[in-house]
């Protein structure tokens, strides 16, 4: 089994012990990470890390809870780090409404300069909508134009919502949370959204799965349990599901193969 972590902060310091964190993954057939940068420091070590590491790529960005930090040498050094290699995607953007680390206005603000540097450079984008969805799809419409492919990470939304996401060609990516006991709203969209459009992620270090959600610091290894547990609820074999969407995120990122 070749599994792809589709969104994953490998920078962050709880996994700080890179080489340990890969040896486990691998152990547990976790074998691809797209890590993802949150601001123009994190961009520059994601980009450097990715750069030592076989099937490790990012993307980078400023996080909507960042975007106060967002000026005109910041899009300019985020665009320079995206031409970079390894770099597979703009993000992650977006709006975040249930924090107030930035302002909704530094939020639009910045994640309108993220969309055009994404259609400027023919990359696709990962999305950050946190209780936005209405706003996050308003933006999109407006600037929709151009885009090469989109992805909501880290999906909370309902299969309604999910209908409107993939009727426009995009894509969503679900974490540990589709695992969690209240999530029957999650699960429901797990059993719609079709193999072609969606991948899975950890959002490492957050988010743990069950049955390790008691594991604080969540890793690219327990991505297994995720993928297990969406296999289960589509009735699929687990090598056949991890073989479809390791080939959607593969393609959906252009990852080499």
């Amino acid at each position: 089994m070749n599994l792809i972590d589709a969104h994953c902060h490998l920078t962050y310091e709880p996994l700080a012990d890179t080489n340990a964190v890969l040896k486990r993954s691998r152990g547990a057939g976790v074998t691809g990470w797209v890590t993802i940068g949150t601001d123009l420091a994190d961009s520059q070590k994601a980009v450097e890390l990715a750069g030592r590491f076989e099937n490790m790529f990012t993307t980078v960005a400023i996080h909507p809870h960042n975007a106060k930090s967002t000026d005109q040498s910041t899009i300019a050094q985020i665009k320079e780090l995206a031409q970079r290699k390894k770099v597979v995607a703009i993000g992650e953007t977006g709006l975040d409404l249930h924090y107030d680390f930035s302002s909704p206005q530094q939020q639009q603000d910045s994640f309108v300069q993220h969309l055009e540097i994404a259609k400027e450079l023919n990359l696709p984008i990962v999305i950050h909508s946190r209780e936005a969805f209405d706003e996050t799809m308003e933006i999109l419409e407006a600037h929709e134009s151009g885009l090469k492919g989109l992805v909501f990470h880290c999906y909370s939304g309902d299969v309604h919502q999910a209908k409107i996401v993939l009727d426009k060609g995009w894509y969503i990516s679900l974490t540990g949370v589709v695992t969690f006991k209240n999530a029957e709203t999650t699960r429901e969209v797990a059993k719609y959204v079709p193999l072609d459009r969606l991948m899975i992620e950890t959002d490492a270090p957050y988010l743990s799965p069950e049955p390790m959600r008691k594991q604080k610091v969540n890793e690219p290894a327990l991505l297994i349990h995720t993928a297990k547990f969406v296999a289960a609820l589509r009735g699929m074999e687990l090598a056949k599901f991890a073989e479809a969407v390791t080939n959607t995120t593969t393609q959906f990122f252009a990852i080499p193969v």
